[in-house]
């Protein structure tokens, strides 16, 4: 009898270790598939990360192509309501949750997505932006300053007038309305179908997204005037992030802010450097640069576009010298 209940509370015991080791499951949504750079650049290195280190304390799952919530628009509030602990954001899909974004947004302010993830990184670390006391911020980051893709001839400024051209951000639309195009806002995702059907002439996306969503299949024409990116996140929601162990939160900390910026930029630098040398060895494509004649006249009407922004409210303005500032810092170092 002894023996037995000996074995008995040995059971016990093992059982009850076994689920206290029990990690705890966190649920990541991304509302596309486990092909596209944004997963690999944005999302993986970090989940890859933080699972490894944090075996047995908490382990990330994602979920793809929208099972959580479809709708590229909704995911800050999956966050918010508990359906997702953490979310792949596009900022600009939510803009009034996320206004201060709008900087980031502004035709011809950053030479490069190293440079505009660089900025953004300062930013969020200092807290400069608002929008965010109910998320805890994993990545910050911002895609390659966005290009003319389309398949009839753009190949100058020229070219533009009156032409239907998707655009990401308002930004974006009032560079391309003053350059005499007819810009459209229109989702990423549906991009190659609107212009396969005719209902706009072009897009602007970065490299990635020619080939992640489909653009390449239907736009030949490549004309590589660079206007702006777009912000991007990954967002935890606070009040999960406080629940952990001190201990799980250290290592979500540590592979968020500059570390996942970096594989970010790293990631996406080397798939888009892949994706250009193909299409410009394609001999059935025609990437062309902007003439110095071009680029004068569109940065001429960035420039005026940012003035015009600044001018709305003192916040405005001091966000852009702020980032003017820290722009002026890092080229001059280089």
């Amino acid at each position: 009898m002894l023996r037995l209940l000996a074995r008995c509370a040995v059971i016990s015991f093992v059982l009850t270790s076994a689920l206290a080791a029990e990690p705890v499951k966190l649920k990541l949504a991304f509302f596309s598939s486990d092909r596209s750079t944004s997963y690999l650049a944005a999302v993986k290195p970090f989940v890859d990360a933080v699972n490894a280190e944090a075996r047995g304390q908490i382990e990330i799952e994602t979920y793809f192509s929208g099972a959580l919530g479809k709708d590229p628009a909704e995911q800050p509030q999956l966050v918010l309501d508990g359906r997702a602990d953490i979310a792949y954001v596009v900022t600009g899909l939510t803009r009034n949750r996320f206004a201060d974004n709008a900087i980031l947004e502004l035709p011809g302010l950053f030479a490069s997505m190293r440079e505009s993830v660089a900025v953004l990184t300062r930013l969020m670390a200092a807290n400069a932006l608002q929008g965010y006391d109910d998320y805890i911020v994993i990545g910050a980051y911002v895609s390659e300053p966005e290009t003319i893709h389309s398949n009839i001839p753009i190949t100058s400024l020229n070219d533009l007038k009156n032409k239907r051209i998707r655009v990401n951000n308002p930004g974006e639309a009032a560079a391309l309305e003053k350059l005499g195009a007819r810009p459209v806002l229109l989702p990423v995702n549906k991009i190659s179908e609107a212009i396969g059907n005719g209902s706009i002439d072009g897009a602007l996306v970065n490299p990635a997204s020619v080939v992640d969503y489909g653009v390449k299949r239907v736009a030949t024409y490549h004309y590589l005037l660079g206007i702006s990116g777009a912000p991007l996140m990954v967002l935890m929601n606070r009040k999960t992030f406080n629940r952990l162990p001190k201990t799980a939160q250290s290592i979500i900390l540590k592979y968020s802010g500059a570390w996942s910026a970096g594989r970010f930029v790293d990631t996406y630098e080397a798939v888009e450097s892949s994706i250009m040398g193909e299409l410009k060895s394609d001999p059935n494509r025609h990437v062309i640069m902007p003439s110095p004649s071009d680029l004068d006249a569109a940065n001429a009407v960035f420039a005026t576009i940012a003035d015009d922004w600044a001018s709305k409210s003192q916040r405005n303005a001091e966000l852009l010298k702020t980032v003017r500032t820290e722009l002026t810092k890092m080229r001059s170092t280089r």
